[in-house]
């Protein structure tokens, strides 16, 4: 009786992870958008081997030239090859996105737990978040870049630090609801410490909705580093990035509509990609959607 009452919880548990991968792999739309992602990154890490040539090679007497077999998506206003520049600039989108999604999440999920498990911390640190959540995150990233000089690593920071007041929020709010549960009281009676209650009872637990949020601060850091690039104030225009290249073919997006084109198609793919994986992790992970 007593093995047969240990072994249930097992069983369950590996039944609903069974349940969880198997709705995972029927969803067509998380599907398509990981296939998008493992395209763009197969993409990102092949570059060289892309037909491309060095992105930031000056060629004045090939300025402006036209789509071509030569020149796949023309060239601009320096004469550097546009197919060349967007396929290196999904390499800074990625590490953009993918980096400020696993440091917002990480950083969100000390503060939202702090908050959340020491209450006498909950009003000094949610005020503090409160604040930052007041300031559009672009906003904010402009704010703290233009106290630091432009680089790949002052922008993901900039954007990391605009984007952790949303995850600490998902974490505050999913650990308020799983700190009276009762497998956390009996912890606590037990006498277990604090950092093991949260490393071993309420972090996985709460680790369903910080992918979810995390999957759309990836989207949104890859369209924010485009603008803040963009309007000159993220990374240096000797590097390749979407949001660069569209930045210097604005004079000329009227008679040369593909210096915009091109950056901004595979910047919507990529945003679109992850917003339908992070559509259908939710859609798996969400206990009140499995319900339904």
């Amino acid at each position: 009786m007593t093995v047969e009452h240990a072994t249930l919880p097992l069983e369950a548990s590996s039944e609903r992870r069974g349940q969880t991968l198997r709705r995972l792999a029927s969803h067509r739309p998380l599907l398509l958008g990981a296939t998008i992602l493992l395209v763009l990154l197969i993409i990102a890490v092949a570059a060289p081997l892309l037909g491309t040539v060095d992105p930031a090679a000056l060629s004045p007497a090939r300025r402006n030239r036209a789509p071509s077999e030569l020149y796949w998506f023309g060239t601009d206003q320096l004469g550097r090859d546009i197919y060349s520049r967007v396929i290196y600039g999904t390499r800074i989108s990625l590490i953009v996105g993918l980096s400020v999604a696993v440091l917002s999440a990480a950083a969100g999920i000390i503060v939202g737990m702090t908050a959340g498990y020491i209450r006498w911390t909950d009003g000094i640190i949610m005020r503090m978040m409160d604040g930052l959540m007041s300031i559009p995150p672009i906003l904010l990233a402009i704010a703290l870049m233009t106290l630091t000089r432009g680089s790949l690593g002052n922008v993901i920071l900039a954007i990391t630090i605009s984007e952790i007041p949303r995850v600490a929020r998902v974490v505050r709010g999913a650990l308020l609801s799983l700190r009276e549960q009762p497998f956390v009281l009996a912890a606590v009676a037990t006498g277990v410490s604090v950092p093991r209650i949260m490393l071993r009872h309420i972090l996985p637990n709460i680790m369903a909705p910080v992918i979810i949020q995390a999957t759309y601060i990836c989207g949104a850091a890859m369209l924010t580093e485009a603008i803040l690039s963009f309007i000159g104030a993220g990374l240096p225009p000797t590097i390749p990035s979407w949001g660069n290249i569209m930045a210097e073919g604005r004079a000329l997006w009227q008679v040369k509509p593909y210096m915009i084109a091109f950056p901004a198609i595979f910047l919507s793919i990529a945003i679109l990609a992850v917003n339908l994986v992070g559509d259908g992790l939710r859609d798996a992970l969400d206990p009140r959607l499995r319900e339904r």
